[in-house]
């Protein structure tokens, strides 16, 4: 039988679910005056996920802290990014109890982000064709893990409003080829991620250089066909450009132990999430339709 994996992004749905509930000043506190709202939110995001995609198995991966190997590689990586809300930061941990309720594993690593763990974790399925993985996020980086396998379930604005990328689709909705995004964004750099890439060479741009030339190796090769100016930023920005390429590849050989599904299997208890709920003060938001 066809096992399908459910690969959730934890930081990228609480963050989410955060921001689009803190702009009215709604935290929804409790009685101990810890602030709920991102968990609500995230929950919300959670349930129709997996209602939409029918899993049979759930991971909720997640980011362990500010700093990672990337970091390491290039301190300004993600260095343009405030601290997180006092309001959101109880909920950190808070998240991954209500998450733990459904008896689904939380996997995180430090000095990694859940982008790796998640591209790990598929890496190690990849030859049992028995597995297929939705992976759900708002990270487009995570549309390189895209193959016969894996498909990228990226969240718009609203609950349920997703994109997904597929190997059937991915060329149509992104000009490129999954394997192409790192060399794109080592071309293009990331301003979420703050690495800037070769400076004066935006999506359009790379998507062009690829579709021409397959590859940064092959646009390097053929570098007298650019134009001068072309050639130019190419060869001031060398060193930065393969930094970048560096910093956007997701790390598929992370050490985590190779992952026994069965302990992710979907087959919660609803009264078990129901109680960790009563003791964060939530039982009056109804979640399960």
């Amino acid at each position: 039988m066809k096992k399908h994996v459910l690969l959730v992004d934890g930081m990228a749905l609480l963050f989410r679910g955060y921001f689009a509930t803190a702009f009215t000043g709604n935290f929804m506190r409790n009685s101990a005056g810890t602030p709920l709202n991102g968990i609500n939110q995230f929950l919300r995001y959670f349930l129709h996920a997996t209602n939409t995609f029918e899993p049979t198995h759930v991971i909720c991966c997640w980011d362990m802290g500010s700093t990672t190997y990337r970091t390491e590689m290039f301190p300004n990586y993600k260095a343009n990014r405030e601290a997180p809300p006092e309001e959101l930061q109880p909920q950190f941990e808070l998240v991954k109890d209500v998450v733990a309720s459904f008896d689904i594993p939380n996997i995180g690593l430090a000095n990694y982000e859940a982008d790796d763990c998640i591209g790990t974790i598929t890496n190690q399925f990849q030859q049992d064709p028995s597995y297929k993985f939705t992976i759900l996020t708002g990270d487009l980086d995570m549309l390189q893990l895209v193959n016969d396998q894996v498909q990228v379930a990226i969240m718009r604005k609203g609950i349920g409003n997703y994109e997904v990328f597929s190997p059937n689709n991915f060329y149509e909705l992104k000009g490129i080829h999954p394997y192409q995004i790192v060399d794109l964004k080592g071309m293009m750099g990331d301003a979420a991620d703050n690495y800037p890439g070769v400076k004066g060479i935006g999506e359009k741009t790379g998507i062009k250089l690829l579709q021409k030339y397959d590859s940064i190796e092959n646009i390097l090769e053929n570098i007298t066909e650019l134009t001068p100016a072309m050639q130019k930023r190419f060869t001031t920005d060398m060193d930065m450009l393969h930094l970048s390429r560096k910093l956007a590849k997701i790390n598929c050989q992370a050490p985590i132990e190779s992952y026994d599904l069965q302990k992710a299997a979907w087959q919660y208890d609803e009264q078990k999430v129901n109680t960790q709920l009563n003791e964060l003060e939530m039982r009056d938001v109804h979640y399960f339709m």
